[in-house]
């Protein structure tokens, strides 16, 4: 048999994991609120409301949580250096107004990380609702459709989904380790390991920083500093190819890739979940992929699927390699991630702002 030397080692650790495993280990990644953690939450959010506080300003300083702030703090580390997700259930959001939601998760969030821009429109606060479009749209995002999302990274460290209003049917939320990924590739098939090492063009969808390519060259896994870190996007990957000048994806390569979606979609690879409204899943990016399966949407717009979107940058987060800095904007620890265009303005849009009443 042949060897592969130059490939990295086996990876070990909390981040390795097999889906059915991890569903048999809930209490190790789901987290019920009390009602005191859902009191404090709301006293925190009161006053910033009633002064109509900018939300995309909301620092932690403005968002006291004397008990739970610390245990969100405790959680950020277990995202970074444990398991690479949790799930937070019990936030009462169909007795909120939309702005009480969007302060209460904002404010959460402040403990984890610092928030991103998710778009070229610099929404530090995003919307996931189908907007009735076609991701075969070069200039289409997947998650303002009701398609299928397919396993993928965002462009940060940590991505956080508050669900407002679930799907009619459908809509599950996928997880995967890295690890496992880059563990079963190693042992079926390290020739085609190599290829994924190595950098592969994946597009910007428009969305694209000044001087910068229209499409990214990073590699599905990059090894640095010992840890194995994954970036990617299937569909964006392929539609790269649009683009003369970006490389060509050879026969083998869509071999590796196919592949690589085989084993994300193998039921004993991955654990699924239904969001339920009212919970908050947070996904460390670096150790994770995650995917939602397609849904049938309610006919009525105000009952269409609704999650609030956090993009954050964790500080004690682990180092990136410095080819990161081309879709991050800087691999700074705690500064790192995001969309930033010419003529970008950080916001925070309302539902209404989307065209969805």
């Amino acid at each position: 048999m042949k060897r592969y030397p130059s490939l990295p080692p086996l990876q070990s650790g909390s981040t390795c994991w097999y889906g059915p495993e991890m569903a048999l280990r809930k209490n190790d990644w789901l987290i019920e609120l009390s009602k005191s953690e859902i009191e404090e939450l709301e006293r925190a959010a009161e006053p910033l409301m009633s002064r109509e506080m900018n939300i995309g300003s909301i620092q932690q300083s403005h968002f006291p949580l004397a008990s739970l702030g610390p245990k969100l703090l405790r959680l950020r580390k277990e995202l970074i250096n444990g398991k690479g997700f949790a799930l937070l259930r019990g936030l009462p959001v169909k007795n909120y107004s939309e702005q009480e939601a969007m302060t209460i998760f904002y404010g959460l969030g402040t403990y984890l990380g610092n928030a991103r821009s998710q778009n070229a429109k610099g929404h530090v606060l995003g919307h996931v609702i189908n907007l009735g479009l076609d991701s075969t749209d070069p200039k289409v995002r997947i998650y303002q459709t009701r398609e299928r999302q397919t396993f993928h990274t965002d462009s940060c460290d940590v991505v956080g989904l508050l669900c407002m209003q679930p799907a009619k049917k459908g809509g599950l939320s996928l997880l995967v380790s890295a690890d496992t990924l880059f563990n079963e590739f190693h042992q079926r098939r390290p020739d085609l390991l190599e290829l994924l090492l190595q950098p592969i063009a994946t597009d910007r969808r428009g969305e694209v920083p000044e001087g910068m390519l229209p499409y990214l060259l990073i590699p599905v896994f990059s090894y640095f500093q010992h840890k194995i870190t994954p970036f990617y996007q299937r569909q964006y990957i392929e539609s790269a190819q649009r683009f003369a000048e970006a490389p060509r994806l050879t026969k083998r390569h869509f071999e590796a890739l196919d592949l690589f979606d085989e084993l994300c979609n193998d039921p004993q690879l991955h654990l699924s979940m239904m969001l339920q409204q009212g919970d908050m899943q947070f996904v460390y990016n670096h150790a994770m992929l995650h995917d939602r399966t397609g849904f049938e949407d309610w006919k009525e717009l105000n009952k269409r699927r609704h999650l609030l979107r956090l993009w954050l940058s964790v500080p004690g987060d682990r180092p990136l390699p410095d080819i990161f800095a081309s879709r991050f904007g800087s691999v700074e620890i705690g500064n790192r991630g995001g969309i930033v265009v010419p003529g970008t303005q950080f916001c925070v849009p309302w539902r209404t702002d989307l065209g969805v009443n």
